[in-house]
């Protein structure tokens, strides 16, 4: 019914986090009809992607430069650094524009049903990072999972013996949440989490 090239675009494109194949076969008529101002310059933009983005070998990040943008930045606090489980979250981070210290992405959580173990995680580079420079802080901003809150122990007690502040992401009621629509674990963790007005 359509042709291999379609055929082909639309599996690639199903592919992509949140995208199942009829979600794709949009996307992919999409890209078709919009060719000349859609189509050919993101496949530009893809193909440059894929010649310039590399890994920071400084914090995980991505970037077209080593180091990233962000370790290049002179105006950040060296003493401060933030521990995340993925680009994106760093990249969360960085949106909210309230972070101004450095960064460390693990690369993912520990995981024993999917055989993640510490030497498939960047654990190593931050004990480094931190016993060897003047890093003051280590701020854990794991996701509150299971998996999360394993590796945040984890790396906690790794970091047990270096001279610094181990701390982690507030954990509870949402900014504008309503009581009545949050779940049971996050009431409770806001309730111990509470501090004086």
């Amino acid at each position: 019914m359509i042709g291999p090239d379609i055929d082909r675009l639309i599996q690639l494109l199903a592919k992509l986090p949140g995208l199942g194949p009829r979600s794709a076969r949009r996307a992919a008529l999409h890209l078709i009809k919009k060719r000349d101002i859609l189509m050919l310059p993101l496949a530009d933009a893809l193909a440059t992607a894929a010649r310039t983005i590399v890994v920071c070998p400084i914090c995980g990040n991505l970037d077209s430069r080593e180091p990233c943008t962000l370790c290049s930045d002179p105006r950040r606090d060296d003493s401060i650094l933030c521990v995340v489980e993925d680009v994106a979250d760093l990249w969360a981070l960085e949106r909210s524009g309230a972070f101004r210290g450095r960064y460390h992405v693990l690369g993912g959580t520990l995981s024993a049903l999917d055989g993640v173990g510490p030497d498939d995680l960047r654990i190593t580079s931050l004990v480094q990072r931190a016993t060897g420079t003047a890093v003051r802080e280590v701020v854990l901003a794991l996701n509150a999972t299971v998996d999360g809150q394993t590796t945040a122990h984890y790396v906690t007690e790794r970091l047990a013996d270096c001279a610094i502040t181990v701390s982690r992401l507030a954990h509870g009621v949402p900014l504008g949440g309503e009581l009545d629509y949050l779940d049971d674990g996050t009431l409770a963790t806001a309730l111990r989490a509470r501090r004086p007005m």
